[in-house]
């Protein structure tokens, strides 16, 4: 529970920062102010241990898929089919 917390709050960094460059962005044009390449290298990192954390927890079996189409991977992840009757 405590990874998909932190990849949630990891996910919400890399919108805020993608949301701080653009404003930085529309506010700086034509001045030599350099946030937007500091929201840039902060969202590559928060994007870095997104993904990390993602790798982490599928290779832990902390988080695993439960996709329709994922049932042919892992079968064990879905329900046994039953077919309705027909009359």
């Amino acid at each position: 529970m405590l990874l998909k917390v932190i990849i949630i709050i990891l996910f919400i960094g890399v919108v805020a920062s993608l949301f701080g460059g653009l404003n930085f962005l529309v506010k700086d044009m034509g001045n030599t102010n350099k946030r937007v390449l500091y929201a840039l290298g902060i969202r590559i990192g928060l994007a870095a241990l997104l993904i990390a954390c993602v790798v982490y927890g599928t290779y832990s079996g902390q988080l695993n898929s439960t996709a329709p189409w994922d049932r042919q991977l892992h079968p064990e992840n879905t329900a046994p089919y039953q077919a309705t009757p027909q009359n």
